[in-house]
């Protein structure tokens, strides 16, 4: 009896967490430069913000390889310390160390993935006003582990799409970078911008320290519109270049849009002149 009843509670789990195929009306705001879908006040659905997204679908799961490339041309991964979890969540962030690309460990890792999950849970207990689609970043070892995952989230609508990079341990980094954001109308020329306030707590004597609040200012523009060879073929991609800048330095970000595939491509160039490159490798769905 004990196991029928658990048996009953799981698939209750389930359907509850299906995503239903249903597309509402919304307006677009515009909310700091970034436009996000605003429903009716009595739509509750919680997979209202991904019903209607090409990319983003949930059960989507978007392989990346990395590399950080250092001034002097060679290339790097990352790995957790080996005291790592044993430590507080905090100290645990900056508990790593770079490794060569040519002398690998077991725990060194190679791979990040995206995944887009279906609903609004957890956030939707804490902001009861949160308009993103959920996705979570997994950190894959050499060894095909995934110690750690983190979730946060990505807009997707007709006007924008715009993303949360990956910003654990050695990825910290790129909180100073501009984020992955293409905006309509796609044509070569078109900018637009937006601003983000970032706290002491993102710096890191291994890239740059300050004290207080700084302001990045984000400026990006449509560079191009051309087939790129990509790990799935020839794809036309819309380049963007932008540009991330504050009293501390200045940042970069040389991006590749598929309308289908995603962010093919990510070139950042950070804020100690280091290099951080992402290439999409594989979609699948989970």
């Amino acid at each position: 009896m004990r196991n029928l009843v658990l048996v009953i509670l799981t698939l209750a789990f389930f359907a509850g967490c299906q995503q239903k195929n249903v597309e509402y009306d919304y307006d677009l705001e515009n909310s700091n430069g970034i436009y996000v879908e605003k429903f009716d006040t009595l739509i509750k659905d919680e997979n209202r913000y991904t019903s209607n997204n090409n990319v983003f679908k949930p059960g989507r799961v978007f392989v990346y390889d990395y590399y950080l490339e250092k001034t002097n041309g060679e290339k790097y991964a990352f790995q957790s310390t080996k005291d790592a979890p044993r430590l507080p969540a905090r100290q645990r962030l900056n508990s790593w160390n770079l490794v060569h690309t040519d002398s690998l460990t077991d725990i060194s890792v190679e791979q990040v993935l995206l995944k887009v999950r279906p609903g609004l849970q957890p956030f939707i207990e804490h902001f009861p006003d949160y308009d993103q689609t959920i996705i979570e970043y997994h950190y894959v070892q050499h060894n095909n582990d995934r110690p750690f995952n983190v979730a946060t989230g990505v807009i997707e609508n007709e006007k924008n799409v715009w993303l949360h990079p990956p910003r654990s341990n050695m990825f910290r980094i790129l909180e100073l970078n501009p984020f992955p954001f293409v905006q309509a109308p796609y044509e070569i020329g078109n900018t637009w911008q937006w601003s983000l306030k970032i706290g002491d707590a993102w710096s890191d004597e291994r890239w740059k320290k300050w004290d207080g609040q700084i302001e990045n200012q984000y400026q990006y523009e449509i560079t191009d519109i051309r087939p790129v060879e990509t790990a799935f073929g020839e794809l036309e991609c819309i380049e963007i270049s932008a540009s991330a800048k504050s009293r501390i330095g200045q940042t970069h970000l040389v991006a590749y849009f598929n309308k289908e595939h995603g962010f093919v491509k990510l070139d950042y160039t950070n804020i100690d002149s280091t290099r951080l490159v992402m290439e999409l490798k594989e979609i699948r769905e989970e």
